[in-house]
C-alpha cells in the first residue's frame, strides 16, 4: 500500500498537465520548455518524465528512470525512518501497600525499559479509602526515582491526579565510552654506543 502512495505522488510522462516545464536531471541543464520537447527528450534519452515539484512555476521535472526514481524515495524514506528514535513509555502501577518482592519486581522492569531508552511512568492507584496513606505513595515513589538514579532522571516529581500520584522517568542519554588509559610514551631506542652523542 505504502508503494502505492509514492506511486500515486508524482506524475509521469503523459500524466503531466502543465503547458511547459522546468527540467533537471543528471547532466543536465536546468531549462524551460514545452511539455511536448520535454517529453520527446525523455524519449531520445530512454528516461522518463517525473513532475517532482508540481506547484513550482513552472512545474519542476526530472528526468530519470522511473523506476530508479522510485527507489531512490523508498530508500530515503527508510532512512529517515531508521534515524527517528522511538520512545515509548512504559507505566508501572504499585499500591500504596506494595511489597517489597513486587517492589523488586517491577524496579527490575523499570531499569530494563530505561536501558531500552524508554521512559517510565510509575504511579501509585489509590482506591477508596487508601487515599489516607498519599504521602507513603509518594515515599514509595521517590524510592523507586532514587533506586533508577543510575539509569534515568526525574522528570516530574510526584503529581496527584485525581486517584493516581504520577512520577515521569526519561533515560539517561548512553554514557560515552570511557577513555581509554593514555599510552605510555615509547621510551626512546637506545643508539649503538657509537652514537650516544648529546644533540
Amino acid at each position: 500500500m505504502k508503494n502505492d502512495n509514492i506511486k500515486n505522488q508524482y506524475r509521469v510522462n503523459d500524466q503531466i498537465r502543465a503547458r511547459e516545464v522546468r527540467i533537471v536531471g543528471d547532466d543536465i541543464e536546468s531549462i524551460v520548455m514545452p511539455l511536448n520537447k520535454a517529453l520527446a527528450l525523455a524519449d531520445e534519452k530512454e528516461l522518463d518524465l517525473v513532475e517532482i515539484s508540481p506547484n513550482a512555476n513552472p512545474p519542476v521535472c526530472r528526468l530519470i528512470e522511473y523506476s530508479k526514481f522510485l527507489y531512490q524515495l523508498k530508500k530515503r524514506a527508510k532512512e529517515q525512518k531508521a534515524k527517528q528514535v522511538k520512545i515509548e513509555v512504559k507505566e508501572i502501577r504499585f499500591g500504596p501497600q506494595t511489597d517489597e518482592h513486587d517492589y523488586n519486581f517491577k524496579l527490575k522492569h523499570a531499569i530494563s525499559f530505561l536501558k531500552d531508552g524508554d521512559k517510565v511512568k510509575a504511579y501509585v492507584f489509590f482506591k477508596g479509602r487508601s487515599i489516607l496513606f498519599k504521602e507513603q505513595g509518594e515515599v514509595l515513589l521517590l524510592r523507586f526515582a532514587n533506586d533508577l538514579e543510575e539509569y534515568g532522571k526525574l522528570d516530574i516529581m510526584p503529581v496527584l491526579e485525581g486517584k493516581r500520584m504520577t512520577i515521569m522517568m526519561s533515560p539517561k542519554k548512553a554514557q560515552a565510552p570511557k577513555k581509554a588509559a593514555p599510552a605510555k610514551e615509547a621510551k626512546p631506542e637506545q643508539k649503538p654506543a657509537d652514537e650516544t652523542k648529546s644533540e
